[in-house]
């Protein structure tokens, strides 16, 4: 998960999907982590307005800290999800040429809503920070349903 300072919209992101994944019993198949696409925050947990939001909604963001995205990122993740346009562009311009087609936005997996990026909060009142869990919480349900992993294992043979 990726947006520009690592403390709103990707950490929200990385805690929405981490407990889906662990409701799922997926923990064991899908890691999940985020980052920034600037060095602003680096070290900092999520802003405390994002984590007062997403307790609210059962998610804890508190043990999160602050990263800027590398080039490394693209070889260890499967997937680069970024919030909009701007992140999408910073990402692209960082990521090997072998991987660009992991960066994709978080929004191209909403289920319910039609958006094309997760707009950033930082600036605005509660209701930016309410939107933005609606956003994530939809299409990170999108994204869960979407991958491989959370695919029920074939039955195993017996010997």
């Amino acid at each position: 998960m990726v947006c520009m300072g690592n403390i709103c919209r990707s950490p929200t992101a990385q805690g929405v999907l981490q407990a889906m994944v662990q409701g799922a019993g997926l923990q064991g198949r899908i890691t999940v982590d985020s980052a920034g696409t600037h060095g602003y925050h680096v070290g900092l947990p999520p802003d405390a307005r994002a984590q007062r939001h997403a307790a609210r909604r059962g998610y804890d963001l508190s043990r999160l800290r602050a990263r800027q995205l590398t080039a490394r990122d693209f070889e260890r993740f499967d997937l680069v999800l970024v919030m909009d346009q701007a992140n999408e562009s910073a990402a692209l311009a960082l990521c090997p040429p072998a991987q660009r087609g992991r960066v994709l936005r978080l929004t191209d997996f909403c289920l319910r809503y039609q958006a094309s990026a997760v707009p950033d909060p930082y600036y605005g009142a509660a209701q930016g920070f309410e939107e933005v869990l609606d956003l994530v919480e939809d299409a990170c349900a999108g994204l869960l349903a979407a991958l491989p992993a959370a695919s029920p294992e074939p039955p195993k043979q017996h010997a």
